[in-house]
């Protein structure tokens, strides 16, 4: 009896090793990177900053593929919806924990669906002003804003992006009246 348990043993390891040298190397494939921003932005730059070291030491291109729009929301659901086979990554932004709360239609849970592997990048929200504009502290830009209620504009990445949400916050704590023009990203609010 000892001796069948031996030989059974024996031929599930021998099994376990022909199954595992019949799995084919990763990747033996591109791999595609799903942008959740325009050209330009910051995960966008990131994306294109790392991607040829990851080709050089992964022997696979890494193709970017930018799919702007909702907040990250069309990329996001992209990622959770592709064949979980290790092809395919996603370079978030804050939306992907902002939607769920912004959104009625979030068709991902970014806790169940994505899994996150490292932060490449930290991008704090700034306030900058165009050379034109006769301030050069938040002081006087409130007072610039106040003396004009409803001309001053403050583009953003786009609805419900970080950027958004905090000049909103400001905007409401000031009680200046800025007017929000969202743009398709980072890169394009910028221009």
């Amino acid at each position: 009896m000892i001796i069948v348990k031996i030989v059974v043993a024996s031929l599930c390891s021998l099994l376990t090793a022909a199954a595992l040298s019949a799995q084919a190397a990763w990747p033996e494939k591109p791999i595609r990177m799903i942008v959740a921003v325009p050209p330009g932005g910051p995960a966008d730059t990131l994306s294109r900053l790392i991607s040829p070291k990851l080709t050089e030491a992964m022997g696979q291109a890494i193709v970017i593929d930018n799919r702007a729009g909702a907040n990250g929301n069309i990329a996001y659901e992209m990622t959770a919806r592709a064949v979980p086979d290790g092809y395919t990554f996603t370079a978030v932004a804050a939306g992907v924990a902002i939607n769920p709360s912004l959104y009625r239609d979030v068709r991902y849970d970014p806790v169940k669906d994505l899994a996150a592997i490292t932060q490449g990048i930290s991008v704090p929200n700034i306030l900058v002003v165009h050379p034109s504009v006769a301030a050069h502290s938040v002081a006087e830009l409130l007072a610039y804003a106040k003396a004009r209620p409803g001309r001053l504009v403050f583009a953003s990445a786009g609805n419900g992006t970080s950027g958004h949400l905090a000049l909103e916050q400001f905007r409401l704590e000031s009680k200046a009246d800025f007017i929000h023009v969202p743009y398709k990203g980072g890169g394009p609010a910028l221009t």
